[in-house]
């Protein structure tokens, strides 16, 4: 065999068996930084009685201990890329993971309910930082196209797993010694995830987008209000004037950010992009998907414990049977999508969650536990299935020069939905009303969709 047949054997064989290792251990330490993220969404949610009682916390506080970190997140995901860009991916992910560490441990040693949630919002700024430079970095470990797209969907989907876990863990966590324990675990975790750090590419882009700080302000002050106004006004009613004036605050601070973002520079929503509806009801679709998803496992942990009485171990094995099969939907999902295009998936999700918010109006106030495993096994087919789907479709919605924008803010708008969802099933009291809201939001996604997703079926599919 020539010399140059030799080569080319070499190069279809694909990478020799040290540096398959090597990237595979690269990788490894990539999910489990994003497992991370995800995990903090969770864990904390069958912990809250816990913290109510120790920490004496107030109705509205405790939907904060979980929104502080969403908000931050949601507020900062955006802008992270950037940051990214000028200090180099390795260098923020690193840091991140520290400081995530370091906060973690912070937020265990918390004293009232207002230091944890000044803690939780400081992990919502690292897991920003984590986010963006691990994908950046993933990029780095994998640089063929093809190769890349298989590391991304099987990224995302091992570390969605943290959702699975977090109940679970955080359960036995409690159980074993209170909710501080669901804090003490984060430092391990950084630990397997910093160790392979060092192999990675250490490369920083020589250009970088410049961070649209005004924009970045009101982003997060007007996700903030916005909370702040239904979380208060789902604990202490609407006649308050705090809710009104805090959601009035919100809504005005997203008022001037469309203002501003037609000025800047470097906006961080381009009107470019922005205009476009295809790319509206993706971002209006990613969001209620959140909403609806997260929004519903937060709120029926509460009514698990405080309702049925069970202790948090219980809660979190209760979920197990809901939320397995996420770990492997998202596969599916991408399958779907390449057969019959996004639109059809994305209104079959959608129509999912239409049936369980019907099933759950209909099951009553208190429904055998087994028709309650059924009935939510429905929104996790409607989340798993609705958010790659529409991942796919921003791809093909958004112009290429903003590809990456364009993915930024779907992430954002994913998070601002968990905010906002927390915000408004973590504080309704009964199982019927949050089976109301189910419905409602999943009808109006249902027609939003409908309606604007009506590109043909093979021009979705190929993301035109």
């Amino acid at each position: 065999m020539t010399i140059a047949g030799d080569k080319a054997q070499i190069a279809q064989s694909g990478p020799d068996p040290a540096s398959r290792r090597r990237r595979a251990t690269l990788f490894g330490g990539l999910v489990v930084g994003n497992f991370l993220v995800i995990l903090d969404v969770s864990i904390l949610n069958v912990a809250l009685s816990d913290v109510r009682t120790d920490l004496h916390a107030s109705e509205a506080q405790l939907p904060w201990t979980a929104d502080a970190y969403t908000v931050i997140f949601a507020g900062l995901l955006m802008a992270s890329g950037a940051v990214a860009d000028r200090f180099g991916p390795r260098r923020v992910y690193r840091f991140a993971l520290a400081a995530f560490a370091l906060l973690s441990l912070a937020c265990a040693a918390a004293p009232n309910a207002g230091a944890l949630i000044g803690g939780r919002a400081l992990l919502g700024a690292a897991a920003a930082g984590l986010v963006p430079a691990s994908l950046a970095l993933l990029a780095r470990v994998y640089p063929e196209p093809a190769e890349r797209s298989r590391a991304i969907g099987s990224w995302a989907a091992l570390s969605s797993c943290g959702f699975i876990a977090g109940p679970v863990l955080g359960g036995a966590l409690v159980d074993l010694g209170g909710w501080r324990w669901v804090f003490l675990i984060n430092p391990l975790i950084v630990l397997i995830a910093l160790l392979p750090t060092r192999g990675l590419s250490a490369h920083r882009p020589e250009t970088h987008k410049k961070v649209d700080v005004t924009g970045l302000v009101l982003t997060i002050v007007g996700l903030g209000a916005v909370v702040f106004g239904l979380i208060e006004a789902g604990a202490n009613g609407w006649g308050r004037p705090t809710a009104l004036i805090a959601l009035a605050a919100g809504l005005g601070a997203f008022v001037l950010l469309a203002i501003v973002e037609r000025r800047v520079a470097a906006p961080l929503l381009p009107p470019g992009m922005m205009k476009l509806a295809r790319v509206q009801a993706d971002l209006f679709a990613g969001a209620m998907a959140s909403f609806v998803f997260y929004g519903t496992f937060f709120g029926l942990t509460l009514w698990m414990i405080h309702v049925r009485g069970y202790s948090p171990l219980e809660t979190g094995l209760a979920f197990l049977p809901m939320t397995l099969p996420a770990c492997f939907l998202p596969w599916l999902s991408g399958r779907a999508v390449a057969k019959y295009g996004s639109r059809p998936v994305i209104l079959t999700g959608f129509a999912f969650s239409l049936a369980s918010g019907i099933g759950l109006v209909l099951a009553g106030s208190n429904p055998p536990l087994a028709l309650l495993i059924i009935l939510m096994l429905g929104l996790t087919v409607s989340g798993t299935t609705v958010i790659p789907a529409v991942t796919a479709d921003m791809s093909g919605a958004a112009p290429a020069e903003y590809a990456a924008t364009a993915m930024g803010a779907l992430s954002a708008s994913r998070q601002a939905g968990v905010a906002f969802g927390v915000a408004v099933l973590g504080t309704v009291s009964t199982l019927n009303a949050t089976a109301v809201v189910i419905t409602i939001g999943s009808a109006v996604a249902l027609l939003v969709v409908a309606a604007v997703l009506r590109r043909p079926r093979a021009a979705v599919a190929g993301g035109a």
